[in-house]
């Protein structure tokens, strides 16, 4: 198989008698906060945790704000995809810069434009004077930001801890997220009932010093010092030739293109259903986030306690998120449309921490900006195309439909994925109903040449 430039072959099963191919990235002993040992990675996390919890804050502020402008949820959905079109657009570049530049100079630029964003919608707000096309321009410009910020900011966190404790640290980074956004929607649907959106703009801006006081604050001289590429012609053509060269990470960006794409608008379908389904008001909606924020920090909790991140977790994961969207979907009740958020929440989780840390340990680390850009590039960035899409089908169609449509995208993407890297990897699935056995697994269709093993894909069985 060939690969790009810095490409290396996947490694070869340990021994001949494996059953099982996967991606062997295993998570040293230490327990589910092994990270939060090392000082600058705990200073980072604290101050994320109070950024995190004003962004959420301003997402739920920003879409009710824009619902209530307009009464559209196509409208949402715009504001949505402008948010993250500069990922679609420039996603790529922002990895370059990521490989070139030191890490903690660059986060300390981002994060501070960012809170000047917050800080600008805050005023538009709170004067009264706020518009439709004022958020449209905001939603832009944060997202032009968040082209370098998300890029740096993943591959920072190896800098920070090593990789030892990497899988570890990826998967708290994401109960951190996910643990502001039990706090932030709450708190934003009681200001928003109180007092109104800009209060929760103000705040989200306000927050952002917390992670530059975090970046100050750090013992430079312990960080891992990572290999930056020099300056120089073709850097984003080498990082999708050495993307392209590796099915292991090929094939799991695909399946997190489509999921996000089409599977993660859930700004759109949840105030459509408080809005047309439910009859309800700002405070259920921040009740839906909250519950599917529960499952989500579930989720994160589990992937910093298991040992290996498999690509059969992150399949199946997949197939689990599609058969709950269109469950969710067909709910005739409130109550268990809401219960539904919390496993759709753990299980879009886990595809997310799953890809995230499988990429990030496969990877050169010289070619690591790159790749965690192009994979939030199709993660977040697919959101501009799927979004007004959604958002249509959602508007003309109905919230039941939209969310059916955006689970059966997902299941389908799932399932045609898990086939491909079965076919790649050379496994075939067997079903064993006798009691004892391993009744569903992947095992190899024949024994692969001791010569055609370091050219054969790892995938989990």
């Amino acid at each position: 198989m060939s690969t790009g430039p810095g490409a290396h072959s996947a490694p070869a099963p340990k021994t001949p008698d494996d059953d099982t191919r996967t991606t062997a990235l295993t998570r040293p002993k230490g327990g589910t906060f092994s990270s939060l040992r090392v000082r600058n990675y705990r200073l980072f996390a604290t101050g994320q945790v109070v950024s995190n919890t004003g962004t959420w804050m301003q997402r739920i502020a920003q879409d009710w704000l824009v619902l209530s402008i307009t009464g559209s949820s196509a409208a949402v959905g715009i504001t949505t995809a402008l948010q993250f079109l500069p990922m679609l657009l420039l996603g790529l570049y922002g990895g370059v810069i990521a490989d070139r530049y030191p890490k903690r100079r660059l986060l300390l630029f981002t994060q501070a434009a960012m809170a000047v964003t917050g800080l600008a919608l805050a005023a538009l707000t709170l004067s009264g004077h706020v518009q439709v096309w004022h958020v449209y321009l905001i939603a832009f410009a944060l997202g032009l930001v968040t082209v370098v910020d998300n890029p740096v900011r993943q591959a920072f966190v190896a800098e920070m801890v090593g990789p030892d404790d990497l899988r570890n640290a990826v998967s708290l980074n994401s109960a951190n997220f996910q643990s502001a956004r039990l706090v932030g929607p709450a708190v934003a649907g009681v200001l928003i009932t109180a007092v109104g959106s800009g209060w929760a703009f103000l705040l989200n801006g306000l927050s952002f010093a917390a992670p530059i006081a975090a970046l100050l604050l750090m013992r430079t001289a312990e960080l891992h010092k990572a290999e930056r590429a020099p300056r120089g012609k073709g850097q984003l053509r080498e990082g999708l030739r050495y993307v392209a060269g590796r099915p292991d990470l090929f094939w799991p960006i695909v399946l997190v293109g489509f999921i996000g794409t089409f599977g993660f608008n859930f700004p759109i379908w949840l105030t459509a259903f408080v809005n047309d389904v439910f009859h309800a008001g700002a405070g259920t909606y921040g009740l839906l986030n909250t519950l599917m924020a529960a499952g989500s920090l579930v989720g994160a909790l589990l992937a910093a306690r298991r040992g290996t991140s498999r690509l059969r977790v992150l399949v199946g994961a997949a197939v689990a998120f599609g058969l709950l969207e269109i469950t969710a979907a067909l709910s005739p009740q409130f109550w268990v449309f809401a219960a539904l958020l919390v496993p759709i929440g753990m299980v879009g989780l886990t595809v997310n921490v799953t890809a995230n840390s499988s990429l990030q340990l496969a990877t050169d680390p010289a070619m690591r900006g790159r790749v965690m850009s192009l994979f939030m590039m199709v993660f977040m960035g697919g959101t501009p195309l799927g979004a007004p899409l959604v958002g249509y089908v959602t508007d003309v169609y109905g919230a039941r439909t939209g969310f059916l449509a955006g689970g059966a995208v997902s299941l389908l993407a799932a399932l045609t994925v898990g086939f491909v890297l079965a076919r790649v990897g050379g496994l075939r699935l067997k079903v064993d109903l006798r009691r004892g056995r391993t009744h569903v697994a992947f095992v190899p269709r024949r024994p692969v040449p001791r010569e055609n093993q370091e050219n054969t894909v790892t995938v989990a069985a």
